[in-house]
């Protein structure tokens, strides 16, 4: 009894330890983040100025005094300067750019998480409740391996792996110099007293940097040393942690949901669902929210629905297959969220949070349609002209490029 407890902690161990867990999960939950912020940041550009720089009404004074007290970090408040504030905001649009594609990683994930606290701390009030997932999965992010598959950096790696091809690794010098500016950059915010915030904040910019650094080194130079060993299973662990925070965290934000719901009368006797369709800030689609509004029966269904798929869906987690019509149904819900109260950053936000749980399966299905969906679009019949000699020669031939 007491070596088959033995055996099975140790297999347990090993594999937390040896294995980075649910590569295609941390992947559509990175490309779900990263692309809906992208989004964000297109849609609002005209109006960035307003919404996070010098021109809003949350002024420069307002936000330093706001910071002084609650000591969030934000790039932002480094310098008022409307050049500044562009650089930042360019910063965040193109790391979340590459941070979706899976270029540079890790160097991504830190500058995304860097965007979103600077435009996040710098003007709190901006937001639908898709900015705290944002927020929070932004930190997340960071302490995950979350490039391992459906990014540029795999392919890479396939590629250097290929045989004949074992000098690409010295040749690419892209990730050093990243690392070098940043590193340039995170040293004059330090001397300058820039960082802000806590402590451990600063802290943890110089380990991220650091722990990177050594990384590559190691990488580079003794890619098959018990050094490279200790840093996979460093990784590795930082991984598997992140993504149990990463559920336990969605599962947290949907059992207060329901658990308040139920608190509140109008979710109690039914109605909760027709009030805000009868606001005008929440009605894109004025009929559409008449027609939903005027049915009773609806308006109830709905509102106990969301309140019991809410409440149980951390407890189904223990049940593969109703924990996977639960999450059906919960994306339905917030697409339908998207559609009827116009909140579709919340919507993706919550989308992408959800996909944690997505079975491995079903992501490895999707990584296919999505690839044989690419090839048909990228293939394109090339028709030879006929030529004069022999018949066989003479035939039209098809190429697909």
């Amino acid at each position: 009894m007491n070596q088959t407890l033995d055996r099975r902690l140790a297999a347990a161990i090993q594999r937390v330890t040896s294995t980075a867990l649910g590569p295609y999960q941390s992947a559509v939950v990175r490309i779900g983040f990263s692309a809906t912020w992208l989004l964000f940041l297109l849609r609002e550009f005209p109006h960035r100025r307003e919404l996070y720089g010098p021109e809003g009404p949350w002024g420069w004074d307002m936000a330093q005094q706001l910071i002084a007290n609650n000591h969030a970090f934000t790039a932002l408040m480094w310098s008022d300067s409307v050049v500044w504030f562009e650089i930042v905001y360019g910063v965040a649009l193109l790391s979340s750019a590459l941070l979706m594609l899976g270029k540079h990683t890790r160097a991504m994930s830190v500058l995304f998480m860097i965007g979103v606290l600077s435009l996040q701390n710098r003007s709190i009030f901006m937001g639908d409740g898709g900015d705290n997932v944002i927020h929070l999965m932004a930190i997340y992010l960071v302490f995950t391996r979350c490039g391992q598959v459906w990014s540029l950096d795999a392919r890479r790696a396939r590629r250097d792996a290929e045989p004949g091809r074992t000098g690409s690794r010295t040749r690419n010098w892209s990730g050093p110099a990243l690392w070098s500016v940043l590193g340039v950059l995170l040293f004059v915010g330090t001397v300058m007293g820039r960082i802000g915030g806590e402590w451990w904040l600063l802290l943890l910019f110089w380990a991220l940097w650091i722990f990177h650094g050594v990384w590559w080194a190691v990488n580079r130079y003794a890619p098959d040393s018990e050094p490279r060993t200790l840093l996979d299973v460093l990784a590795n662990l930082s991984h598997n942690a992140a993504l149990v925070v990463i559920m336990a965290e969605v599962c947290l934000i949907y059992a207060t949901a329901g658990w308040y719901k139920i608190q509140g009368s109008r979710w109690q006797d039914g109605s909760a669902l027709y009030y805000p369709l009868k606001l005008d800030y929440f009605t894109p689609w004025p009929a559409l929210s008449d027609i939903l509004a005027g049915s009773g029966v609806i308006v109830m269904l709905v509102t106990y629905g969301t309140v019991i798929v809410q409440v149980a869906f951390p407890f189904t987690l223990f049940n593969r297959k109703v924990k996977n019509v639960l999450l059906v149904a919960m994306m339905l819900e917030h697409a339908g969220i998207a559609l009827l109260l116009g909140l579709p950053f919340f919507s993706l936000a919550m989308i992408a949070a959800d996909a944690v749980f997505l079975p491995t399966s079903f992501l490895r299905r999707l990584g296919g349609w999505a690839t044989r969906a690419r090839e048909r679009v990228l293939a394109r019949p090339v028709r030879i002209p006929e030529q004069r000699g022999t018949p066989e020669e003479q035939a039209p031939r098809t190429l697909v490029g």
